[in-house]
């Protein structure tokens, strides 16, 4: 089962320089990406089988064993996130070709984004997979420099303004992963992540938080928590509907993850979960005041996407199986919902012109399914009963409660206020884009919404609904993961069974 760890890094590449060489065949170009994503989430799928049975998979690359060489190592977690992860890149593809072009119509050509996706993918699953720092790093420079092109494709000015700021703020970010990345190797002698759990204890307390507050400092740009988000709701709305989709959903889990990863493996003392119980709290409170003062859709979302991501990070500044738990299940729901929603406005822009609320009427009644397709995601990010969202935002909230103390018990307020304010501009958003009559009579022709690109946003909201039919197994899920990052035990040794010091 090891041999299939490199697949879903090596088949996006593989994928990516065969649809640069189809570049005239568009058809096969299509064939190729959805034949490679379809495989990277089967293999996805057999790697959560094979972890939550057995274990961590683990492969050294090269044959040199860790801690010499690179190590891609495949827990529950890393295998929850590439099967939700490959999922959604996977709808996000169909309806990209669904729309009979790959961006929105500007002059970019269009073989530019089959490679380019393709290797936002490898990136973003090498990041999963990665077992030491550097590789990491790799992962995360992988993506970017792909969602560089993404993000301006077409070229226009307003792309390449915003598409400016995200540039440096993300090489900014790296500088600093990188400084951090170097000043752990300095302090220890090695990247290997299993490696560095074992050596870390043994620094000083100053040093140890010294190196864990670079790393935080790097993953919060990435991750978008504020004070470091402000650079996120200029940048994605501008970009192509499946370009925003898939950054809004997957770019910022991938800097969430990073967090959960480096604070439960290698920083497990809890120096800093007071700091980012503060974060967290800021996180979820500015972002939804910033998505009320919104009267953009698209803006809106990337304001209701830097909110949410507090909720994690509250999960993980717990520090307790519990909350680590309701941050892994909250960040497997928001990946799919957030994803769903931009995939919606994509729909709206497409069927009225403008995702802007001022301009918008009368939905439901022009576009009943459009209407549906906002509305059951929409209710799920808000937290309404039953959906997916109420159960994750219940069992953070639970977790806060049982933790105690002052700043939990300040964060499940928090938390309660997002979760209302959210449900508000949920409704906002439906009553005067869906429900109320249009401002404006039209003698146009109504847009006939393509029906793959309906389809493949039909295939999202279903499985959001279906996170909330099996949210009991996958709560099985998270609480394993959860357990065994608690543990540390299960990762260490399995990449180091002889147990090098």
């Amino acid at each position: 089962m090891s041999r299939l760890l490199p697949l879903p890094v090596v088949m996006p590449l593989l994928g990516a320089a065969l649809t640069l060489l189809l570049a005239a065949r568009p058809r096969l170009q299509r064939a190729v990406s959805v034949l490679c994503l379809s495989g990277t989430l089967v293999v996805a799928l057999l790697l959560l089988v094979q972890a939550y049975r057995y274990g961590p998979v683990v492969m050294a690359v090269g044959g040199w064993p860790a801690p010499v060489g690179i190590v891609l190592v495949a827990d529950q977690l890393a295998a929850l996130m590439l099967v939700v992860s490959s999922s959604v890149i996977l709808c996000v593809l169909l309806y990209s070709i669904g729309q009979g072009r790959s961006e929105t119509g500007e002059t970019a050509p269009v073989v530019i984004f089959h490679p380019t996706y393709l290797v936002l993918t490898a990136g973003i699953t090498n990041a999963f997979l990665a077992g030491d720092l550097f590789n990491l790093f790799v992962g995360f420079e992988i993506l970017l420099a792909a969602s560089f092109v993404l993000i301006t494709l077409g070229g226009t000015e307003i792309r390449i303004r915003t598409g400016s700021t995200y540039v440096v703020v993300s090489i900014l970010s790296s500088m600093i992963f990188l400084a951090g990345v170097g000043l752990v190797y300095a302090a220890t002698g090695t990247l290997n992540l299993a490696q560095l759990a074992q050596r870390l204890d043994d620094l000083p307390a100053g040093v140890r938080l010294t190196l864990e507050l670079m790393l935080l400092l790097a993953f919060g740009i990435k991750a978008a928590v504020f004070p470091l988000s402000a650079w996120l709701p200029d940048s994605y709305p501008t970009a192509p509907a499946p370009v925003t989709a898939v950054f809004a959903g997957l770019l910022t889990k991938v800097g969430v993850y990073a967090i959960i990863r480096t604070e439960t493996l290698l920083f497990p003392g809890g120096q800093a979960d007071e700091l980012l119980m503060v974060v967290a709290g800021l996180t979820m409170v500015v972002g939804i005041l910033g998505a009320v003062a919104q009267s953009d859709m698209k803006r809106l979302f990337s304001f209701t996407l830097v909110s949410h991501i507090g909720y994690m990070i509250f999960g993980v500044a717990l520090s307790t199986v519990a909350g680590l738990s309701g941050a892994i299940f909250y960040v497997v729901h928001h990946i799919t919902i957030q994803t769903t929603l931009f995939l919606v406005a994509g729909l709206v822009e497409e069927r009225a012109g403008s995702t802007d609320l001022r301009r918008l009427g009368g939905l439901a009644r022009m576009a009943p399914l459009l209407g549906v397709l906002f509305f059951v995601p929409a209710m799920n990010l808000a937290g309404v009963p039953p959906f997916s969202g109420f159960l994750g935002k219940l069992g953070l909230l639970q977790a806060g409660v049982a933790a105690g103390g002052p700043l939990p018990a300040v964060l499940v307020g928090a938390g309660t206020l997002t979760s209302l304010l959210t449900l508000y501009v949920a409704s906002r958003v439906w009553n005067i884009a869906f429900w109320r009559s249009p401002r404006l009579a039209t003698s146009e022709p109504a847009v006939r919404l393509p029906r793959l690109m309906v389809g493949a946003t039909v295939a999202l909201v279903a499985f959001g609904l279906a996170l909330t039919v099996l949210a009991g197994p996958l709560f099985e899920v998270t609480v394993d993961a959860a357990t065994d990052l608690r543990s540390r035990t299960p990762y260490v040794r399995a990449v180091l069974p002889g147990g090098v010091p």
